[in-house]
């Protein structure tokens, strides 16, 4: 009975997720209530279920990068890519996904298209040219650059923190396959576009003429907020040999950043998302129910079953079944569901194959699992307008300055470089721990 309820009221509730007629935090939280009320699980199990150390990353990095970006960073930035790229479109949008790809990858994403995509807009007003294929190309940038560190995306900041995984092992594992999927993706979208934006010497010549400087508000801040992210990211690079948690790291840079840079500790705080967090919370909580009644255990088993009992054959199907999933659904519950699946492969394949050291279990068994997951949560969050949060906040901010994104606009380009990027990806996972 108690399973039967747990998973009604999970597949109710990612239902209701998936279709956005109701606010999802609001049915993460709801759902948490109702497997509490039903005693489904126990108030210190659904507690203890939560990870903290993602809840403090995600506050921590949403806090410094709204900081950041009040100092006129991203728009100086845009401005000066822009400006270098002589006014060429094809050049400017290539360069914006590029600056877009990075920032993502050390900020929270979400940040970094609110306050890269207005700029982008007036640029290419400027251009005299649609902003649309620009943002779009910005989002499926902010998607690929967010794969490629421990912090640039929340799945990630999930996985790195239920598997145990360093910030390095998420830069050595996954930068590289990601600069390959992004390198991919500016050869195809150069060669899509190389025809279809096109403007005169006299538009490009306004571009030119821009000022960067003039987009920046607060130039102290600005270097007191760029010195206190560098030492963030040398706390991430070496917390495994400090012993503290990324969200430790990144809560306390957060607010060192707030006090150096003398912001407005209610006003920097009102910008984190909190939506999100309480969301993440409420999913930690109503998923420790599937957990604690087996459902986690079945699924698992159910999976195993299906590939052959195979490893590689396991990670393609982690790999393409969570691009497709994310690609429809958002990702945050999927991963919280996911993450149980992938420990238990772990146990099941470190078993059959008579590994004990953990060290090798890690190396051979965990870590492709993981990647794969990582990689096609992250790059399937591309497939379509809805398959990430980052995309739509873009919409939204596409549309309300009058160039609306459909639902197909999106997917006609993102369908086609999240194809790509899972091709890419297929083959850098059987090269690199197969083969």
């Amino acid at each position: 009975m108690k399973t039967t309820l747990s998973v009604a009221i999970f597949v109710i509730s990612y239902a209701l997720i998936a279709s956005e007629k109701v606010n999802k935090t609001i049915v993460a939280v709801l759902g948490c209530a109702a497997v509490l009320l039903l005693k489904l699980v126990t108030f210190e199990q659904a507690v203890g279920a939560v990870d903290f150390n993602v809840i403090f990353l995600l506050v921590g990095m949403m806090s410094s990068a709204y900081i950041l970006s009040k100092t006129g960073f991203f728009e100086w930035i845009a401005v000066s890519v822009a400006k270098g790229a002589k006014g060429d479109p094809v050049r400017i949008m290539m360069a914006l996904a590029t600056v877009t790809a990075i920032l993502s990858a050390f900020l929270d994403n979400v940040t970094t298209v609110v306050m890269m995509v207005p700029v982008t807009i007036l640029i290419t007003q400027l251009l005299e040219i649609s902003p649309v294929p620009f943002v779009i190309m910005e989002v499926i940038a902010s998607n690929i650059g967010g794969s490629a560190t421990l912090i640039g995306d929340p799945p990630n900041m999930l996985i790195g923190s239920q598997s145990g995984l360093s910030f390095n092992d998420f830069l050595v594992n996954l930068a590289p396959v990601t600069l390959i999927v992004f390198i991919a993706f500016v050869m195809t979208a150069t060669f899509w576009f190389r025809k279809k934006l096109v403007v005169n010497e006299s538009v490009k010549a306004k571009v030119i003429e821009a000022d960067p400087e003039l987009a920046i508000v607060e130039k102290g801040n600005m270097i007191k907020a760029l010195i206190v992210m560098g030492i963030m990211l040398v706390g991430f690079a070496f917390h495994g040999a400090l012993g503290v948690k990324p969200g430790i790291i990144a809560l306390g840079g957060g607010m060192l950043m707030l006090l150096v840079c003398g912001a407005e500790s209610e006003e920097t705080l009102m910008k984190v998302e909190w939506s999100v967090i309480f969301f993440v919370v409420g999913m930690f909580m109503m998923i420790s129910a599937l957990n604690v009644n087996g459902v986690i255990d079945w699924l698992g088993h159910k999976v195993l079953g299906f590939s052959g009992h195979n490893l590689f054959a396991v990670a393609v199907m982690v790999l393409w079944g969570s691009a497709l999933i994310t690609s429809i659904m958002d990702n945050i519950p999927f991963i919280i569901v996911t993450v149980p699946v992938i420990k238990q492969f772990v146990d099941y394949f470190a078993t059959s194959l008579g590994l004990i050291d953990p060290s090798v279990i890690q190396m051979k068994v965990a870590e492709p699992l993981w990647w794969a997951l990582a990689l096609g949560t992250c790059l399937g969050g591309n497939g379509t307008l809805i398959g990430a949060s980052v995309n739509i906040v873009a919409a939204r901010i596409s549309a309300k300055n009058g160039y609306p994104i459909s639902f197909l606009k999106f997917t006609k380009y993102g369908s086609v470089f999240t194809l790509q990027a899972m091709i890419i990806c297929t083959v850098y996972l059987w090269a690199r721990y197969f083969r």
